[in-house]
């Protein structure tokens, strides 16, 4: 479900155009892409070769214009958790001991489309992160939008928390898992093993699960309260100029998958007609967190592309 945010339309093109601008002949021809081209939807969080340049092959200008254009799309929180899960990758390869040859340039830009038409996308992408926009005029969707941590949380010797980007996303769930009464929570929980994976994982389009799970509405007050804030967590990702109210809690469904204590693998699913946000954190036992945030039926523009084709063929 596309809304108008002319604000932010505008900052994304201004912010691409002065990417461009930073970039050598090669490096242009490298991130420009056809808006048509099969790669605008082919997205993925894990290690691998992509469309655009490289952090690594920029100048410390176009590195920062790089980062500039990523920022319109997240909030300050979010750009700093953003900025972070990058870091994590000199501690993942640290605790590899270099074996996969990770480190924390490794994030590309791309550009499908021309910014100074009507109808164009950008995506920021490496492991563990990748926000897409497609912008159509005045309107803009920035999804999917993914963030990662392995390690998902960094304790001290004494077992404190030091680092943990997704910390908030996990404690919340958790927290509210455990404040539902008995029944809702047997509600809640549709499976005793979590998935090995977010469900969806990369796919270019997602529908809405069926209603498995409990639904908002019959939460008590403190249960409506913690999921008002876990949504709040990742809606709140999006940069203010993106932000529009989803809260009927009567729409949403909560369910969860997996063991309810801390070290256990869990999952956990957020849902209403037009937001979808999985949670998933199975690996290294379960310090390696993955999470999304999809829009059933809009991902990549869809739902932009109807007005897009009818004014081309005005």
């Amino acid at each position: 479900m596309s809304a108008s945010h002319a604000g932010a339309a505008e900052t994304m093109r201004s912010a691409a155009r002065g990417f461009l601008t930073c970039l050598t002949d090669g490096q242009h021809a490298q991130v420009l892409h056809p808006f048509t081209d099969p790669a605008r939807t082919q997205w993925s969080y894990m290690p691998r070769p992509r469309p655009g340049v490289s952090l690594v092959d920029l100048s410390a200008t176009a590195r920062k214009a790089a980062h500039c254009l990523l920022a319109t799309a997240l909030s300050r929180n979010a750009f700093a958790q953003a900025v972070t899960i990058m870091a994590f990758e000199e501690v993942l390869d640290l605790d590899e001991a270099g074996r996969r040859g990770r480190h924390s340039d490794d994030y590309w830009t791309a550009v499908f489309g021309d910014p100074d038409k009507e109808m164009w996308c950008w995506r920021f992408e490496g492991h563990h992160l990748s926000v897409t926009a497609t912008i159509h005029g005045e309107d803009v969707v920035a999804a999917p939008l993914f963030l990662g941590a392995n390690p998902a949380r960094i304790h001290d010797q004494a077992d404190s928390l030091l680092f943990g980007p997704l910390w908030r996303e996990e404690d919340l769930a958790r927290a509210l898992l455990s404040d539902l009464p008995s029944p809702l929570r047997h509600q809640a929980v549709v499976a005793q093993t979590a998935p090995s994976d977010l469900i969806t994982g990369t796919a270019p389009q997602v529908e809405p699960f069926d209603q498995a799970g409990v639904c908002g509405a019959d939460l008590p007050s403190s249960g409506r309260d913690l999921l008002h804030r876990l949504i709040s967590v990742y809606l709140d990702r999006l940069h203010p100029t993106l932000a529009r109210p989803e809260l009927d809690l009567g729409e949403v469904t909560f369910a969860w998958a997996g063991g309810p204590r801390p070290g256990q693998s869990h999952y956990y699913r957020i849902q209403t007609p037009h937001l979808l946000i999985e949670y998933d954190n199975t690996q290294r036992d379960a310090n390696h967190a993955h999470t999304v945030l999809r829009r059933p039926g809009a991902d990549f523009g869809a739902d932009l592309l109807p007005a897009h084709l009818a004014t081309e063929q005005r």
